[in-house]
C-alpha cells in the first residue's frame, strides 16, 4: 500500500489534482466512498453537507444535546471505516460537516482517530457564527425583505464563508479539514488555491475552480443522478460519483470511477451547471462573481468531459448570512382514501377535519391555523389549473396545517383518526404510524460586511487559531460585473407552426433558493433556441407556475450552452423546512414546464429531434 508521504510528495508534483465527491447532501449513499476509494489517483475527497434545510436540522439537534449540531455521518459513515486507508494512501478529507459545531465534529474525529491509534491533523475552520452581529445586517442581495425585518429570537447566525480559510489549513498541513458554513463549492475551490498557488485576485482561475465545485457538490446530480432523459442513465443501484481532475490553469475534467454506472456528458454536465443559480453571468460567491455564460464541453472519452470557459470578477464586500429562529409548529398527516371518485372523498375529508378541528380551537380558546395546506397526491394536486382529470381510485391525502401553539395541534392529531369510521368510504385514517407535531425552524438570509467577520483557522487542537481577515485587492484580471455575450439568434417566429410538448425539444432540472426557486432549461439541440427564447418567456413560465408563486420570474439566457435559466421569486411557500408543501425544493417544478404544450416552426420537426 502506497505511504502517506510517498503519495503526497507524487502529488505536489503532478500537473492535476483528482477530487471526489462523496455526499451532496447529510444523508447521502454509503457506497461512495468505498466506490472512489478504487480509484487509484484520487488526492482528496470533499463532502457537502449544509443546505439551508439542514441548517434548521442542526439547529433541532444542538437544542437538543448542545454537543451535537454537526453532520453526524461524517464521524460514522465516512471517517471511521475508511481513515486508516485514507491515511496510507495521503488522501485529504474537506467538509463543511462542522456545521454549527465544528470543533465538536473535530473531536468525535479524533476521538475514532484515537481508538485506531492514528494521529491525523483535522484543522477547523470557525469565525462564521455572527449571532452577536445582528446589528450589522443588511438586507440580502436581490432580497425585498428589509433587513428591519430580522426576527427577534434567532436562534443561530451564520456567514457563507469562502475557499481561502481551507486553502490555509491545507498549506498548513492538515490531513482533514472541517468547516463551518461555507459555500458549498468552497471545498474545491480551497484545494485548488493551495495546491496551485492560486491567489485571492486570480478569479478566472477561481470561477473555473468554482465552477467544478459547483457540479459535483450535489454528488451524483453531476453523473446522471435526476436527468431528464432517466431511461438513458444506466445502473442507479451502483451511479458513481463525481471526480474533477484539477489543472493548474483552472481547465478540468469531470469523470467517474471506473465500472461504476450513470453518465457524464454535456447534456448531464450543463443541467447540473444551472442547478440552484441565478443570473448565470454573475453568479455571486464569497471568492469570485462568476460568468458561466461562456463555459465550454467537449468529450475527452468515454464518461469524460473536459470544461473550460469559466470568467470571473471581484467578489462583493458581504458574505451571505443563513439565520434560524422558532417558528412555531407544524403537523403532516397522510392517509390513504381508495374508491370512486377517491379525489373528492379526499378534499371533503380534508374539508370536514378542517372545520371540525377549527371549532374544536375556538372553544378552547385558540387562534385559527397559521397556515393549512391540503395535498391530493396521485391527483396532480401541484398542477392547479393546469392539472388533468383522472378517474383514479386511490389518492394518498396529505393535509398538513401550521400554528404557533403546540397544544392546538393535537387537536388535528387526535381527530384524523375519527375519518377512518365517521367520513368517506375506503378511508385508511392513517399509515405508517400516527404523525407527530414538530418544532419549525424558519430560515432567513441577509448580508454582513466581510470587514466584521475574521475567520479563524486551528490547524490542530492544541495549536492556536490563526486569524483571517478580508481586504480588498484591485483584480489581477478584469473588473467589475461579467457580461453575458450578446445574443445572435432570430427568435422571430416564421411559417407555419405546430404544437409540442417542451420536452421533445429540450431537457432541465431545477431546485431552491431559499424561497425562490430556479428552472434551467436546455435546447437539444441549436436549432431549437430560437423556439425556445421565443416560447419561454418570462410572463409565460409566470402564467404557469401563478398558482404557487407570489413574486415575479426572471430569465437569463445562457446562449453558449444553449440554456435558459428562469428564477421564480417566491415560489415555494417559504421553502425549506417552513414550507408545507410535499416538495418545499421545487425538485419537480422543471419536469412540470417540461410538460408545457409550445408552438414549433413545423419544418424543423420533420427531422431528428436531437
Amino acid at each position: 500500500m502506497t505511504t502517506a508521504s510517498t503519495s503526497r510528495e507524487r502529488r505536489v508534483g503532478a500537473r492535476a489534482v483528482d477530487i471526489g465527491c462523496a455526499s451532496g447532501f447529510w444523508g447521502d449513499s454509503q457506497i461512495a466512498i468505498p466506490q472512489l476509494l478504487t480509484d487509484p489517483d484520487l488526492g482528496y475527497i470533499v463532502f457537502d453537507y449544509l443546505a439551508e434545510t439542514t441548517m434548521s436540522i442542526l439547529q433541532r439537534a444542538r437544542l437538543k444535546d448542545p454537543s451535537l449540531g454537526y453532520a453526524t455521518d461524517f464521524v460514522s459513515q465516512a471517517v471511521k471505516p475508511n481513515l486508516a486507508q485514507l491515511m496510507a494512501r495521503g488522501i485529504k478529507l474537506v467538509s463543511n460537516a462542522g456545521g454549527l459545531n465544528p470543533q465538536g465534529c473535530r473531536d468525535a474525529v479524533l476521538a475514532v482517530a484515537r481508538a485506531q491509534g492514528l494521529e491525523p491533523i483535522v484543522a477547523v475552520v470557525t469565525g462564521d457564527d455572527v449571532l452577536d452581529q445582528i446589528g450589522a445586517f443588511r438586507a440580502f442581495p436581490d432580497s425585498t425583505k428589509p433587513a428591519a425585518d430580522i426576527p427577534g429570537n434567532l436562534l443561530s447566525a451564520n456567514a457563507y464563508f469562502g475557499a481561502g480559510p481551507i486553502a490555509e489549513a491545507l498549506r498548513g498541513g492538515a490531513d482533514i479539514v472541517i468547516t463551518g458554513r461555507c459555500v458549498d463549492s468552497a471545498v474545491v475551490t480551497g484545494i485548488c488555491m493551495a495546491e496551485f498557488g492560486w491567489s485571492a485576485q486570480d478569479y478566472d482561475r477561481l470561477a473555473q475552480g468554482s465552477l467544478a465545485g459547483h457540479l459535483v457538490e450535489c454528488g451524483a446530480q453531476a453523473t446522471g443522478g435526476l436527468f431528464t432523459d432517466w431511461e438513458t442513465v444506466p445502473d442507479w443501484a451502483n451511479i458513481g460519483y463525481p471526480i474533477v481532475r484539477m489543472e493548474p490553469d483552472g481547465a478540468f475534467e469531470l469523470r467517474k470511477p471506473a465500472g461504476t454506472g450513470g453518465r457524464i456528458d454535456a447534456a448531464v454536465a450543463t443541467e447540473q451547471l444551472l442547478y440552484e443559480i441565478g443570473d448565470p453571468a454573475a453568479y455571486e460567491l464569497p471568492d469570485v462573481v462568476c460568468d458561466f455564460t461562456r463555459v465550454e464541453m467537449s468529450a475527452a472519452g468515454p464518461d469524460r468531459l473536459r470544461i473550460t470557459g469559466a470568467r470571473g470578477a471581484p467578489p462583493s464586500d458581504c458574505y451571505k448570512v443563513t439565520t434560524t429562529y422558532p417558528k412555531g409548529f407544524q403537523l403532516a398527516l397522510m392517509m390513504a382514501i381508495r374508491g370512486l371518485n377517491a379525489p373528492a372523498k379526499a378534499r371533503r375529508t380534508a374539508e370536514e377535519l378542517l372545520a371540525r378541528t377549527r371549532r374544536l380551537m375556538r372553544e378552547a380558546g385558540f387562534e385559527d391555523y397559521a397556515d393549512v395546506l391540503v395535498e391530493p397526491l396521485g391527483a396532480e394536486s401541484i398542477y392547479g389549473p393546469q392539472a388533468r382529470p383522472l378517474e383514479t381510485r386511490e389518492i394518498v391525502l396529505r393535509l398538513a396545517v401550521q400554528h404557533r401553539d403546540r397544544r392546538a395541534l393535537d387537536f388535528l392529531r387526535k381527530e384524523a383518526s375519527s375519518a377512518g369510521t365517521s367520513m368517506g368510504p375506503g378511508t385508511r385514517s392513517h399509515f405508517g404510524g400516527r404523525s407527530d407535531v414538530q418544532g419549525v425552524i424558519g430560515v432567513k438570509s441577509y448580508s454582513i460586511p466581510k470587514a466584521l467577520v475574521p475567520a479563524y483557522v486551528q490547524i490542530s487542537a492544541a495549536a492556536p487559531a490563526r486569524e483571517l481577515r478580508w481586504t480588498l485587492v484591485p483584480s489581477a484580471n478584469g473588473s467589475g460585473r461579467p457580461s453575458a455575450p450578446e445574443l445572435q439568434v432570430d427568435a422571430s417566429q416564421r411559417g407555419t407552426t405546430t404544437r409540442i410538448t417542451l420536452s421533445s425539444i429540450a431537457h432541465g432540472r431545477s431546485g431552491d433558493k431559499g424561497e425562490d426557486a430556479n428552472i434551467g432549461i436546455v435546447a437539444r439541440a441549436d436549432k431549437w433556441w430560437p423556439v425556445l427564447l421565443r416560447e419561454l418567456t418570462e410572463a409565460r413560465v409566470r402564467g404557469y407556475f401563478g398558482h404557487l408563486m407570489n413574486g415575479a420570474v426572471r430569465r437569463y439566457e445562457l446562449p453558449g450552452l444553449r440554456a435558459l435559466n428562469f428564477v421564480l421569486e417566491d415560489s415555494l411557500g417559504g421553502g425549506g423546512s417552513t414550507s408545507l408543501r410535499s416538495d418545499p425544493l421545487g425538485k419537480c417544478y422543471a419536469q412540470m414546464l417540461l410538460d408545457i404544450e409550445i408552438d414549433c416552426p413545423a419544418d424543423l420537426v420533420t427531422g431528428p429531434m436531437t
